[in-house]
């Protein structure tokens, strides 16, 4: 049965036609021989001669012999025509169910499964014929469609986080903008709201482009550049001083040098975890850059409650909100970890004792960012 099975459907229709024919005729042969031993218990009847030119009248049958062997010669006849046919017959039935049946309904349920746009099934290998390649095509075929609809899926849930992350941090300077304008509508900005404005108008324009340049947000551009320490320290400030203008201010930098890394990267971080550390803090706030050997830190503390568990086992998560917090989208602190794996280096959440949250990021400071990606920092 396993060899019909694997046989080619000409061959196999072929071979099975043959085989019942062929037991047919058997059959025909049989009934034949039965019918020729049980007519020879009845007499012919007729003139029998012999060599030397004499009759010899044979006993006639009677009227009932007669009857029974008439019905053995129509069942002779009768053999004849039906047993070819119900052969060929069987040979069709027998190819249906042996050969057709299974990967037919194999086949049907597999196309009521993508009718119903449900594609977690799967289609066995039946056979190696004609019909079993076709199922392991149907099969192929799903999988290439299911990951296609998959592909689509993450597309466009990595579009709806790139969106969300686009806008969350466009806001920062937006922000910063509109609080420089306020100042200067007051009356008080002081000496570098000019230039402040003009540096985050220019970094507005230069993220817009980026963003439209890519599909995915770890494909943002790492663009290398030397900042100095002094100009770091002072935009933290200024930072910290227009998202949390009513908070108790502590910040600590290297006084003097240099270091190399994507200041774009560098800031947008910076705004996000000083702008969610702001939002949290009761009465402080504390930053601290930090020079390592091959990595430059960031680190933001706050006086608030701390991180929930859940984000301290799990990390951050695209939209990963606080209920209460309906305003926010909860992209900063998933985009950060992003920019700063981008950066060669990682993002660190944990709970300060009776002092709040901190978080800290780290930014790999040589020309090879990618070298050092996500590695655990201690």
């Amino acid at each position: 049965m396993e060899r019909i099975k694997n046989m080619g459907l000409k061959k196999s229709l072929f071979f099975l036609s043959v085989s019942c024919v062929f037991i047919s005729l058997l059959l025909v042969l049989l009934v034949f021989h039965i019918c020729e031993a049980i007519s020879e218990i009845y007499p012919k009847g007729g003139i029998a001669y012999s060599f030397d030119g004499g009759m010899t009248l044979m006993e006639q049958p009677t009227p009932e012999q007669q009857k029974i062997l008439s019905m053995l010669s129509f069942a002779e006849l009768f053999s004849c025509v039906v047993f070819p046919l119900a052969g060929l017959g069987c040979a069709g039935v027998l190819f249906y169910h042996i050969k057709l049946k299974t990967p037919i309904d194999l086949l049907r349920e597999g196309t009521a499964h993508i009718r119903a746009h449900d594609l977690n099934f799967s289609v066995p290998a039946v056979s190696s014929d004609e019909l079993g390649q076709i199922c392991a095509a149907f099969e192929k075929m799903r999988t290439e469609l299911l990951t296609t609809n998959q592909e689509l899926w993450r597309q466009t849930e990595e579009r709806k986080r790139l969106n969300a992350a686009f806008s969350h941090d466009l806001r920062n300077p937006v922000t910063v903008i509109k609080g420089t304008v306020k100042l200067m509508r007051q009356g008080i900005a002081d000496d570098q709201a000019l230039e402040r404005l003009e540096s985050y108008t220019l970094r507005i324009e230069q993220y817009v482009e980026a963003m439209s340049s890519i599909q995915r947000l770890e494909q943002m551009p790492v663009r290398i550049s030397e900042c100095m320490y002094a100009e770091l320290r002072s935009e933290l400030e200024d930072t910290a001083k227009l998202f949390a203008p009513q908070l108790c201010l502590a910040i600590s930098a290297p006084d003097s040098g240099s270091v190399k890394l994507d200041h774009g990267i560098f800031l947008t971080v910076a705004e996000n975890l000083i702008s969610n550390a702001a939002r949290f803090s009761r009465n402080k706030l504390q930053i601290q850059l930090i020079e390592n050997k091959d990595f430059l830190s960031l680190s933001v503390i706050d006086d608030g409650s701390g991180y929930p568990d859940e984000l301290l086992q799990s990390g951050p998560k695209p939209f990963g909100k606080r209920k209460e917090d309906a305003v926010h989208f909860g992209m900063g602190l998933y985009s950060s970890e992003i920019l700063c794996v981008k950066h060669g280096g990682m993002l660190k959440l944990k709970n300060v004792d009776g002092q709040g949250a901190m978080a800290t990021a780290f930014f790999q400071t040589d020309q090879t960012p990618s070298r050092f990606a996500g590695q655990l920092i201690d």
